[in-house]
């Protein structure tokens, strides 16, 4: 099953390995779901995880995005100018999940339009990992 991730699903999965995220990403590397990223998304979550503040290492953070890199599926997805975001920056996720018909999950939905595609990592948890 293809998914798409929020950047903050990968942020939660590395401050904790006993938590949700932390499970769906474990899902990931273990091939259960295959992540699709396009090139903003993936300079998204290098530029991301690497903030101070974070503390994560980079072993941590190459780790993943390598995996998700070699392991997921790149596209280039077709643009939704139709489409309004608050923050355009979370429309990238948006537009991979339409162009792969998949899910994208996130830790806040209120970011992202009305969409039953659209999931809390507490409904992809329940739906596909309880």
């Amino acid at each position: 099953m293809n998914i798409v991730l929020d950047t903050n699903v990968l942020v939660s999965s590395l401050w904790s390995a006993n938590n949700k995220p932390a499970a769906i990403v474990n899902s990931v590397l273990a091939r259960r779901f295959f992540v699709c990223y396009d090139y903003r998304i993936l300079k998204g979550y290098y530029s991301v995880l690497r903030r101070a503040k974070f503390g994560f290492a980079d072993w941590e953070i190459q780790g993943m995005l390598s995996f998700i890199s070699k392991n997921g599926i790149s596209v280039i997805a077709d643009p939704l100018p139709d489409v309004p975001f608050t923050d355009e920056s979370d429309k990238k996720f948006y537009e991979v999940a339409k162009f792969c018909h998949a899910p994208l999950i996130t830790g806040n939905t209120k970011h992202y339009p009305r969409d039953s595609s659209i999931l809390t990592v507490a409904d992809f948890y329940q739906m596909y990992l309880f």
